[in-house]
C-alpha cells in the first residue's frame, strides 16, 4: 500500500517537469538562434556560417522587404522582426538559385520549398522547431531542424513531377543526388541540408516528426498541393508538372486481334476451302465433259472443213465468210500489220548498209548524252520524292535549323566476363559493376577517345582536325566538341578518373560512386560525394546514361556491357567546302579504326559516310560478278542460235557473229535510253544500272531467238528471194514481238507515275530501252540476218567470211529443242490426264500465294544493303543487341505564331497556365506510355525554360544597367539589374516586347553553377529568330524515340509520331509536323502496298489494253494473258513470303520487271494458238507449244538461268536476296505459267478461232502447202 502513493509521486514530478520544458520552449519560441553572418565557412568555400544569437527577433530595414517579399513572398510576420538580415536574405537567394530555377514552374512546389527555407532561415519562432547543437565562438556550425512529417510529403509530393524541359528528366534528379526514381521527401531535404552539395555552409540535421519531439514543436506550416492555386494568383501546375492534375493515364488504343476462324488464320481457312471447292468443282467439270465427249465427239472446226458448209475453207467461194465485225476488225488490223512489217523486212534486207549506218548514227547521237550522265548516289533522293511529305518537312527542317548533324558512333564491348563489387563506404547496398566498367578498362577506352581526337586529315593541302567540324554548341565560348561518352562524366581526363577521396585506410570516393551520380543527375555541375566533380560534358551539355551506355537492365546503369561512344559532327548543307573536310576527316577516322587493335576491347564503329562507302565498294565488288553473268549468257546466245546440221558445217551455220551483234543492239537499246535521258538531266540509279541490262537481255534476247529460229524453220516458197523470204517471216512475227515489247512499253511508261524515285526512274528508263531495242531487232538486226543468212547459203564460215566451204547439199532438218518440244513435251502436258494435274498444281500455289500476300514483310532491313564482309554489319548487330535509346524526334512549329502573345503561347508550353492540349503536353502524355507511341520521354521546351529563365526571382536574366548587354549569372557586377522587376506584373510571362527583347539573350546564356537555365547549349538551333531578332520563326521541341530495331518499328513510330502532330496541328490551329532523320527513308512504306497494287494493277490494265488491239480485238486472248501474268505476279508475293524477301523499292521494281518479263513468257504463245487452225482447242495448244514454246525456253530461260546462278555467289547480300531469289523466281515462275500452265489454260477456255483470219490465211496460202500455215 505504501509504494502507490511513493508512484504518485514520481508521476506529478515528472509532469510538472515536462510542464516546465514546454514552458521555457514556449518562452524560448520568442527568441532567435542566429541572427546575422559571422566567420567563413570551413567546410563550404564562399559560403558565411551565421551568428549565434538568442535575443528576440529584430525589425528588417525597409529598404530590405522586397528582397524578402521576392524570396518568400505571402509571408507576414507582423511587424517584420525576424532573426535574419539583408546578408542572409541575399545569401539564401544565392544559395537556391538552381532550386528555384528548375522548381518556380510550379508554383505550389516552389511556395513550399520556399517555407521550408524561409522558416528556417528568418523565422521570429525558430527557436520553437531549431536547435543550435555546435558553435565555434559565435559561429552556429550545427544546427537540429524539426520539420513536420506531414510538410515534408506535402512539399515531395508537390515537386516530384516537376520536369527538366533542356534535359527531359525530372527536376529532382538534378536536385535530389540521385536520380529521381530513387528519391522521396527525408532523402531530398537531407541532401539539400549537407554540406556535400556546396550550398550549405553547415550541416543542418533534419529530424522528422508530426508529434512534438524533446519540446521542439516540428515545424508543420501550411502546404499546398500541386493542383491548387496560390492566394497570390498564381495558379495550379500543370498536369506535366503535376501528374494529379492529368486526370486518369492514357490508355493505348488495344493491338487490332488477327483475322481468325477457328483459331487459324482466316485468309488461309477461306483460300483452302475454296480451293477445295475449285478442285470440286473443276474435277466435276473434267469427268462431265469426258462422259459427254465420249458419246459425241465434235471439232470446233467442223463447220470450216466441212465443205458444204458456208464457212469452210474448201467452198468456192471463200470470201463469204460468215465473221463477226470484231473478227473482220481483227484480221484488217492484223493484215495491215503484215504488210508494214512485211515490206519494212524486205527493205532491211535489201539496204543493209542504210539501215544499219542510220542505226549506229541514231545510237551513236542517243548514247552522246551519256556524257551528262548522273548517277545517284544519295539515299534521300534515291528513295523518297521531292513532292512528298517527309522529304519536304526534312528540307523545312534543314533550312530554317540546319540539317541534321553527321554522327560517328562506337560501339564498345569487351572479351572479359569478370565483374566486380562496389561497397559505398559510407553505407548502402553492394553495387555490381559489369566488365566494361572497371577502371583499367575505361582508361584504355579514354586513351581510344583522345587518340580519335587527336587524328588529323589532310584535305587540299590543309590539316583537318575533329574541332573543325565537330558540334561545339557553346561556341565560341568554349570550342570543346561533343562527345557523348561516360568519360565525359570524368570530363575525359585520366586525372578525373583517377581522382579519390580517402585516407590510409579506406577510401570515401571515388570513380564508382561519382558514375553512380552522373547517371542519375547527368546535368549536375557537382556531384555530392566528397569528390565534388561536376557530371556536365565538358562541351557545356549532359550526357544521358541511355545515350552512353548499352546492353543494361531497366535503369541499372552499373550493369551495362557496352559503351557507346558518340561524336556529332556538322553537318552542311550548302558548303561543300566544310562537307569535303569533314568526309576526309571521317575517312581518316575509318582508316584507323581499322588498323585499331586491342585485345580487350571489341570495337563495332561507323561514321556518317560508311554507308554509302560500303555501297560503293560492293557496288565495284559486284562488277566482276555482274561481268561473269553477262559473259555466260552472251556466250550462251552466240551459241545456242546457231542450228548445226552437221560437224563438217560447224563454222557456217554457226551464229556467233549474230549472236554477238544481236547482244550489241540489246546494249546499244541500254545505252540509248540512258543517254536520251541524261540529255534531259534525268539522273541514273544504281538500280537502273544494275536491273535494265538484265531486263532488256530477257526481252530483246527472246526475240532475237524467235526471228532467227522461225527463219532457220521455214522454208522458202517457189520463186521467192532471200528479202521476200525474211520480209514475209518478219510479217508473221513481228506483230508478236510488237505485242509483247509495246505491252511493255506501255506498262513501263505507266509505272513511271509512282512517286518513289527509284521506281519512277527505273520504269521511265526500261520503258524506253525496251521500245529502242524492239525498233533495232526490227532493222538493224533484220538487216544483219539477211547478210548472215547470204554467207550461210554461200557456205562462208561465221566470224572469217573470206573462207569458204565447198559446195555440198545439205538436207534441212529441225532443231534438238525444237523436236523435243513438238514430239514429246507438248504432247505429254496436254494429254487428258495430265492436264488436270497441272490446273490441280497451279490452282494451288495461287492459293497458297493468295494467303501470304499479306504476310510478305515490308521495309528493307538495313544489314542487307552492306557486303558479308564489312564493318558495318557489326555495328549494325551491335547497334540492336546494346541500344537503349532511339533517334532523336523533333516537333517542329512551323513560322507563323505569335509567341509573344499569352493565348499562343498557352497552346504550347507546359508550364502554369498552359492549355492542357498544348504541344508540349500531348507530347509529354504520349511519352506515359512509350511502348506503343514510342515516344521515350517529355519533349524540352525552349519556351518554358525561358519563362523559367526570365523569371526575376532568378539571377539569369540580367542586363547592364548602362549599356542594356546582357549580363551573365556569374558576372558580379553592381550595374548588372534584373530584367524584370519584382512585381506582380514582372512575374507574368514576358510578353509583347518583352518576350522578344529578352529572348537573344537566353539563348546566348551558357548554363553556369548560377544559373542552370541558359539556353545556348541547349536551344541555340531550336529557335529560328528573323533578322534583327525581330520575331520567333519556326521553332522546334525535341524528344526521343524509344529504341527501334527492324522496319516494323521504324515504320509504326514515324506513323505514331505524324498522328501525334496531326492532333497538335488541329488543336492549335496552327502547323506542327514530327521530323527524324529515318523518316525520309522509311515514309515510303505507309503506302508502299498501295504503291506496289496501283504499279502492278496500272500495268496489269495497259497489258490487257494493248494485248486486246494488237491481238485484233480478241479480248479473251486478252483476259487470259493478263490472268496468266497476274497469277505469276501473286506467285512472286508467294515466293517473297517463302524466302523472307521484304517488300520495298527494290523489290517492287523486280515485281514491275516481271510484269515485262511475263509479257514474253504469255504473248507469244497465245498469239500462236490465236492464228491456229488446228481442230480442236488441244491441237491448236500443242502446235503453238512446239512452235513458239522452244523459241521461249531457249531465248528467255536458258538465256537468263546460268547468268542468274552467278549471282549467287555475290558478296552483296542485296544482290543475294533482291537479284538472285528474285530473278531466279521470275524466270522460273515465268517459264512455268507461259510453257506449262498456259498451253493448259489455252486448251481448256482458249479463244474460239477468228474465221476472218483463217479465211485470210487460206487465201493468202492457196497453192502451197497447208503445213505452211503453222509454221511459227
Amino acid at each position: 500500500m505504501g509504494s502507490v502513493p511513493r508512484r504518485g509521486v514520481s508521476c506529478f514530478i515528472f509532469f510538472l517537469v515536462f510542464l516546465s520544458e514546454g514552458y521555457f520552449r514556449l518562452v524560448e519560441a520568442q527568441h532567435c538562434v542566429w541572427y546575422g553572418e559571422c566567420g567563413e565557412s570551413q567546410r563550404v568555400h564562399g559560403k558565411k556560417y551565421n551568428c549565434n544569437y538568442t535575443g528576440p527577433p529584430i525589425p528588417l530595414h525597409n529598404e530590405d522587404l522586397d528582397l524578402l517579399k521576392e524570396l518568400c513572398p505571402g509571408y507576414d510576420y507582423g511587424n517584420r522582426s525576424l532573426c535574419c538580415d539583408v546578408h542572409q536574405l541575399n545569401t539564401l537567394k544565392g544559395s537556391l538559385q538552381l532550386p528555384l530555377q528548375f522548381l518556380s514552374r510550379c508554383p505550389a512546389c516552389f511556395f513550399n520549398l520556399m517555407n521550408l527555407f524561409c522558416e528556417l532561415t528568418c523565422s521570429p519562432h525558430q527557436s520553437q522547431f531549431m536547435n543550435a547543437t555546435k558553435f565555434n565562438g559565435t559561429n552556429v556550425v550545427e544546427v537540429q531542424y524539426y520539420i513536420g512529417e506531414t510538410f515534408a510529403g506535402a512539399m515531395y509530393n508537390a515537386c516530384k513531377d516537376v520536369q527538366a524541359p533542356s534535359s527531359n528528366i525530372k527536376a529532382l534528379s538534378l536536385l535530389c543526388g540521385k536520380d529521381a526514381e530513387y528519391c522521396n521527401a527525408t532523402n531530398w531535404i537531407q541532401y539539400m541540408f549537407d554540406v556535400s552539395n556546396e550550398q550549405t555552409p553547415f550541416p543542418i540535421i533534419p529530424i522528422f516528426s508530426d508529434a512534438p519531439v524533446f519540446g521542439y514543436a516540428p515545424m508543420n506550416n501550411q502546404t499546398y498541393d500541386c493542383t491548387e492555386g496560390l492566394e497570390d494568383g498564381s495558379g495550379p501546375c500543370s498536369c506535366q508538372d503535376c501528374s494529379k492534375a492529368c486526370g486518369p493515364k492514357p490508355v493505348p488504343p488495344p493491338l487490332p486481334s488477327p483475322w481468325t476462324i477457328l483459331g487459324i488464320d482466316a485468309m488461309t481457312v477461306i483460300v483452302w476451302f475454296s480451293y477445295m471447292a475449285f478442285l470440286l468443282i473443276f474435277s466435276g467439270a473434267v469427268l462431265g465433259t469426258w462422259c459427254y465427249r465420249k458419246r459425241m465427239i465434235t471439232s470446233e472446226y467442223g463447220p470450216i472443213l466441212d465443205s458444204n458448209s458456208p464457212l469452210s475453207l474448201n467452198r468456192d467461194d471463200p470470201d463469204n465468210v460468215n465473221a463477226s465485225c470484231c473478227e473482220k476488225l481483227g484480221e484488217v488490223f492484223e493484215n495491215f500489220l503484215r504488210t508494214i512489217f512485211s515490206s519494212w523486212g524486205s527493205f532491211c534486207v535489201q539496204h543493209p548498209s542504210v539501215v544499219i549506218l542510220g542505226s549506229l548514227v541514231l545510237v551513236i547521237a542517243s548514247s552522246g548524252g551519256l556524257v551528262y550522265m548522273q548517277i545517284t548516289t544519295d539515299p534521300v533522293e534515291l528513295w523518297s520524292a521531292p513532292t512528298s511529305q517527309a522529304r519536304q518537312e526534312k528540307d523545312y527542317f534543314d533550312s530554317h535549323f540546319g540539317p541534321f548533324f553527321r554522327t560517328m558512333q562506337l560501339i564498345i564491348t569487351t572479351p572479359r566476363n569478370d565483374t566486380f563489387i562496389y561497397s559505398p563506404y559510407f553505407g548502402g547496398s553492394d553495387v555490381p559493376f559489369g566488365a566494361i566498367l572497371g577502371k583499367e578498362l575505361l582508361h584504355q577506352v579514354l586513351d581510344l577517345q583522345l587518340e580519335i581526337e587527336s587524328i588529323v586529315a589532310t584535305h587540299e593541302g590543309q590539316n583537318i582536325t575533329l574541332k573543325d567540324i565537330c558540334l561545339a554548341p557553346l561556341s565560341p565560348y568554349n570550342d570543346d566538341c561533343t562527345i557523348l561518352s561516360v568519360l565525359n562524366y570524368f570530363q575525359n581526363s585520366h586525372t578525373v578518373l583517377d581522382h579519390t577521396v580517402g585516407d590510409h585506410f579506406y577510401v570515401y570516393a571515388d570513380f564508382h560512386s561519382h558514375f553512380l551520380y552522373c547517371v542519375s543527375a547527368p546535368a549536375s555541375l557537382n556531384d555530392t560525394t566528397l569528390l565534388h566533380d561536376p557530371c556536365l560534358g565538358t562541351f557545356g551539355g549532359p550526357i544521358f546514361p541511355w545515350l552512353a551506355m548499352g546492353g543494361y537492365d531497366d535503369t541499372n546503369y552499373n550493369n551495362a556491357t557496352a559503351l557507346v561512344i558518340t561524336f556529332p559532327l556538322n553537318n552542311y548543307l550548302n558548303n561543300s567546302v566544310m562537307l569535303d573536310k569533314a568526309l576526309a576527316w571521317e575517312k581518316e577516322f575509318i582508316t584507323f579504326m581499322k588498323s585499331f587493335k586491342n585485345p580487350n576491347l571489341t570495337i563495332a564503329y561507323s561514321a556518317e559516310r560508311s554507308i554509302e562507302d560500303e555501297i560503293d565498294r560492293e557496288s565495284n565488288s559486284d562488277i566482276r560478278t555482274i561481268v561473269i553473268s553477262y559473259i555466260i549468257m552472251f556466250v550462251y546466245i552466240s551459241l545456242a542460235l546457231g542450228h548445226i546440221h552437221s560437224f563438217r558445217r560447224l563454222l557456217v551455220d554457226s551464229k556467233i557473229s549474230l549472236g554477238l551483234a544481236g547482244i550489241f543492239i540489246v546494249l546499244s537499246s541500254v545505252t540509248s535510253s540512258l543517254g536520251i535521258f541524261s540529255y534531259f538531266g534525268v539522273p541514273l540509279t544504281l538500280i537502273v544500272i544494275e536491273v535494265i541490262p538484265f531486263l532488256v537481255l530477257a526481252v530483246g534476247v527472246d526475240n532475237i531467238f524467235i526471228i532467227v529460229q522461225t527463219y532457220q524453220r521455214d522454208e522458202r516458197i517457189p520463186h521467192e528471194e532471200l528479202h521476200q523470204q525474211i520480209g514475209r517471216i518478219l510479217g508473221d512475227i513481228a506483230p508478236s514481238m510488237f505485242l509483247s515489247s509495246f505491252s511493255e512499253t506501255v506498262a513501263f511508261s505507266l509505272g513511271a507515275l509512282s512517286t518513289m524515285p527509284a521506281v519512277r526512274t527505273f520504269s521511265l528508263f526500261a520503258g524506253l530501252a525496251v521500245f529502242i531495242d524492239f525498233l533495232l531487232q526490227i532493222s538493224c538486226f533484220v538487216s544483219l540476218l539477211g547478210i548472215d543468212a547470204r554467207r550461210q547459203e554461200e557456205n562462208r564460215f561465221d566470224i572469217v567470211c573470206c573462207v569458204k566451204l565447198s559446195e555440198a547439199q545439205e538436207k534441212k532438218t529441225d532443231g534438238i529443242l525444237f523436236c523435243f518440244f513438238k514430239k514429246v513435251y507438248a504432247p505429254f502436258i496436254l494429254k487428258g490426264w495430265v492436264r488436270p494435274i497441272i490446273v490441280a498444281v497451279f490452282v494451288g500455289m495461287l492459293s497458297f500465294s493468295i494467303a501470304a500476300v499479306n504476310k510478305v514483310e515490308i521495309g528493307l532491313d538495313q544489314k542487307l544493303s552492306m557486303p558479308d564482309d564489312s564493318y558495318v554489319l557489326q555495328y549494325f548487330r551491335n547497334l540492336s543487341e546494346y541500344l537503349h535509346a532511339g533517334p532523336p524526334v523533333y516537333f517542329v512549329v512551323e513560322d507563323g505564331l505569335n509567341y509573344s502573345s499569352p493565348e499562343d503561347q498557352n497552346v504550347v508550353c507546359g508550364g502554369v497556365g498552359c492549355n492542357n492540349d498544348s504541344l508540349v503536353q500531348q507530347v509529354y502524355s504520349a511519352s506515359l506510355i512509350s511502348d506503343y507511341t514510342t515516344i521515350a520521354f517529355p519533349s524540352s521546351s525552349w519556351l518554358d525554360d525561358y519563362f523559367d529563365w526570365v523569371t526575376p526571382r532568378s539571377t539569369c536574366c540580367r542586363y547592364y544597367n548602362a549599356t542594356g548587354a546582357f549580363c551573365n549569372a556569374s558576372v558580379v557586377d553592381s550595374s548588372c539589374v534584373h530584367c524584370r522587376p519584382v512585381t506582380p506584373s514582372g512575374k507574368q510571362r514576358p510578353a509583347g516586347d518583352d518576350f522578344m527583347r529578352f529572348l537573344p539573350m537566353f539563348l546566348s546564356d551558357n548554363p553556369n553553377a548560377k544559373c542552370g537555365k541558359g539556353g545556348h547549349a541547349a536551344y541555340a538551333s531550336a529557335v529560328d529568330l528573323y533578322p534583327g531578332n525581330a520575331r520567333v520563326g519556326a521553332s522546334y521541341f525535341m524528344t526521343y524515340h524509344t529504341i527501334l530495331k527492324d522496319s516494323p518499328d521504324f515504320i509504326h513510330a514515324l506513323k505514331i509520331a505524324r498522328n501525334l502532330a496531326e492532333n497538335i496541328t488541329q488543336t492549335m490551329n496552327h502547323k506542327v509536323f514530327a521530323y527524324s532523320i529515318f523518316y525520309v527513308f522509311y515514309e515510303q512504306y505507309l503506302t508502299i502496298a498501295y504503291d506496289t497494287a496501283l504499279n502492278l494493277g496500272v500495268s496489269l490494265a495497259s497489258i490487257f489494253v494493248v494485248t486486246a488491239v494488237l491481238l485484233g480485238l480478241e479480248l479473251w486472248s486478252a483476259v487470259l494473258v493478263s490472268v496468266t501474268i497476274a497469277m505469276i505476279l501473286i506467285n512472286m508475293f508467294g515466293v517473297m513470303y517463302l524466302w523472307s524477301i521484304s517488300l520495298n523499292a527494290v523489290s517492287l521494281v523486280n515485281l514491275v520487271m516481271s510484269c515485262g518479263i511475263s509479257v514474253e513468257f504469255c504473248s507469244h504463245i497465245v498469239r500462236a494458238f490465236s492464228i491456229s487452225v488446228k481442230k480442236n482447242r488441244v491441237a491448236r495448244a500443242e502446235e503453238a507449244l512446239a512452235h513458239m514454246g522452244s523459241s521461249v525456253f531457249s531465248g528467255i530461260t536458258l538465256t537468263k538461268f546460268g547468268g542468274i546462278l552467278i549471282l549467287a555467289l555475290s558478296k552483296s547480300q542485296i544482290f543475294q536476296v533482291f537479284y538472285f531469289r528474285m530473278y531466279l523466281a521470275i524466270v522460273l515462275l515465268g517459264a512455268t505459267h507461259g510453257l506449262v500452265f498456259l498451253p493448259v489454260l489455252l486448251s481448256y477456255v482458249g479463244p474460239s478461232v477468228n474465221k476472218a483470219k483463217v479465211f485470210a490465211a487460206n487465201k493468202r496460202l492457196a497453192g502451197t502447202e497447208r503445213e505452211r500455215l503453222l509454221n511459227y
